[in-house]
């Protein structure tokens, strides 16, 4: 069984002979992922303000960051700070069939692992940056109209990147929306239901009907409507603190829906305490509850380790340990 199988197989719950694996660095990793190529249209702009360095993002949006403090930022002045400006804002080339070319090529000269795409986000974590957060929300209840017309569009844009990449030759995608704080959704999850659950539904079924797996990654407490993104057609969870949720209570959730966990061992509570029997002790946990009989379960590092205090050799313990149990017998909760 190839690594492209026994992703497809943990994603499916169809009986794979281990749960899957991505950890860069050189080591064992089933997945090739790929986003869409630099824009020919577009040029990104820096610039430097006392202690601030701006730059803006191809749909438009001025950024800011501390210089030599943080490696994100956040939005300065949103590209969309007036409705009025609605009627003449044009989606960025997102889904120029040029920029997927050498995706298309990546994919056709590897046939060995999982082929994963890239999603700009599904329309709240875009729209969120073209307005504001601030905005935005109150956008949810005052400004209906306007955020059900961006919504249509930024939709209708992803749909036709969704579809580049079924062209590609990839086997699924991924996005980002963080949807929770630490103990609740950001939203009612009434609201949540009546605005987006339409607009996860139509991608989903634009991906699935192209053969495509859908990839979701969310930090936050989503618990309310973990049972409403699977009805939508979200195949796999890509959690990095699967604790928040309690490991066996999310792990029966998982398996009853058919929902596939990707995660690290937890950033928050676990990896960050240095502590190599509490972190070989966790990966085991996660291994025995997540990949249950029939599969749903793939390991994998955190990018970023510096940006929460973890050591290289912290990671490496959970790595090995997931190494040493990939092929032990399949558990049932």
């Amino acid at each position: 069984m190839n690594p492209r199988e026994v992703i497809k197989r943990n994603l499916e719950f169809s009986g794979p002979e281990r749960f899957g694996m991505e950890f860069d660095g050189g080591r064992m990793n089933d997945l090739c992922s790929v986003g869409i190529s630099p824009s020919d249209a577009w040029q990104p702009k820096k610039w430097n303000e006392g202690n601030f360095e701006y730059y803006d993002d191809e749909w438009g949006n001025i950024w800011y960051r501390v210089k030599g403090k943080s490696s994100g930022g956040e939005i300065y002045r949103p590209v969309l700070d007036n409705w009025e400006k609605l009627k003449e804002f044009k989606m960025p080339g997102l889904s120029d069939s040029r920029r997927f070319i050498e995706a298309k090529e990546r994919f056709k000269n590897d046939s060995e692992h999982f082929h994963l795409g890239s999603l700009p986000g599904f329309p709240f974590a875009v729209c969120r940056y073209l307005r504001k957060m601030e905005n935005y929300l109150q956008d949810l209840i005052l400004e209906r109209d306007h955020i059900e017309e961006l919504h249509d569009r930024v939709t209708v844009l992803l749909e036709e990147i969704i579809k580049r990449w079924a062209e590609t030759g990839a086997d699924g995608v991924f996005f980002c929306e963080d949807w929770g704080t630490q103990e609740r959704l950001l939203i009612s999850p009434a609201m949540w239901r009546e605005i987006y659950k339409p607009l996860f539904r139509r991608l989903c079924s634009t991906a699935h009907n192209s053969g495509l797996a859908v990839i979701m990654h969310s930090c936050g407490y989503n618990w309310t409507i973990l049972d409403d993104l699977a009805e939508t057609g979200v195949n796999c969870f890509q959690f990095d603190q699967p604790r928040l949720y309690g490991l066996e209570r999310l792990a029966r959730k998982l398996q009853d829906l058919k929902v596939c966990l990707f995660a690290p061992v937890d950033i928050q509570r676990i990896l960050p305490s240095g502590n190599r029997g509490l972190i070989v002790k966790e990966a085991q946990a996660m291994v025995n509850l997540f990949f249950g009989k029939n599969g749903g379960f793939i390991a994998k590092n955190y990018g970023d380790l510096q940006g929460i205090g973890v050591l290289e050799e912290w990671d490496k313990w959970a790595y090995e340990t997931f190494l040493e149990l990939r092929l032990q017998e399949k558990h049932s909760l």
